[in-house]
Parts: C-alpha cells; sequence; structure tokens
C-alpha cells in the first residue's frame, strides 16, 4: 500500500508550529507508517564530527545505529544530495542490510542552507515498493520538514 497525496497536508498539518526536530521527524515516522505497510521509516541524522549518519526517529524493526559516509543507500544520497530509489537492494553495490527483510528502498536528503543535515529513509519488505508517486509525495513530506528545521 503507497502512500496517498492528502499524506503531505496531513504532515504539514501535523508539524504547524512546532519546532523541535525530534519530535516533528518522531511525528512524522509514525504519520507515514501508519499510512502505509513498508517495512521500516525513519531518519538517519548527519553526525559531522564523525562524518557518519546516526538513528534518528522511526517506526519499524531495530535498525542500525550509524552509517558511514561512502557505504549503503542513505550515504550515496547523502553524498549526491539527491533522492534515491533502488528497487532490488541485492543489485545495490554496499547495500547496509539493517534487515533481511528489506527488498527495496528509497531515500531522500533532507537539506538545510544547502547542507545535507539528515535523510529520510523508507525500505519496503517488496520489490520495487515504491511508485514514483510515493517517491514524489516522500520528496514533499521532505520539503515540508525542511522548511520547519531549526538548524
Amino acid at each position: 500500500m503507497g502512500l496517498q497525496s492528502d499524506i503531505v497536508d496531513q504532515v504539514r498539518a501535523l508539524i504547524a508550529g512546532e519546532d523541535n526536530v525530534v519530535a516533528n521527524l518522531a511525528n512524522t515516522t509514525s504519520l507515514l507508517m501508519s499510512a502505509t505497510s513498508w517495512h521500516w521509516v525513519g531518519f538517519y541524522l548527519v553526525d559531522k564530527a564523525k562524518n557518519e549518519l546516526v538513528l534518528g526517529p522511526f517506526q519499524g524493526p531495530v535498525a542500525c545505529t550509524r552509517l558511514r559516509m561512502g557505504r549503503g543507500v542513505c550515504a550515496k544520497s547523502w553524498a549526491l544530495k539527491e533522492t534515491i530509489v533502488i528497487d532490488d537492494v541485492a543489485s545495490f553495490e554496499g547495500h547496509v542490510a539493517c534487515s533481511s527483510l528489506s527488498q527495496s528502498e528509497v531515500v531522500v536528503p533532507i537539506l538545510y542552507d544547502g547542507v545535507v543535515v539528515g535523510v529520510l529513509d523508507v525500505d519496503s519488505v517488496e520489490l520495487n515498493g515504491f511508485s514514483s508517486s510515493d517517491v514524489k509525495i516522500l520528496e514533499h513530506v521532505v520539503q515540508i520538514i525542511e522548511a520547519q528545521w531549526q538548524g
């Protein structure tokens, strides 16, 4: 089950007026997870001191705590500053398998002042688990988060 376009309005309403990043990310993951049948929805935030992504608010099974630059789909999205969609994670060289059940993945970078501060990471247990519509909606959700971001 993919996302419905009204989820963008729901995210906007959910985080309106709240300036705490953690609260906004936590509620966003909960909303996205409850609206879909995806396996994992969460955020990784850039740890500048260690040049790694560190686990942030998420919904789903236990996840990798840290992802280093240059390894995995999240790191690729971070490095390229662009959305990455992987229809079959087994075909992605260097995929970090936090869960053996994940079959496809989409990662959307979060930018603040032109710098990646985190990524939205979503996993599906199905191959080709994300439609182009899902990806566009996730990108809109991230735009809303970016607008509320307090560096």
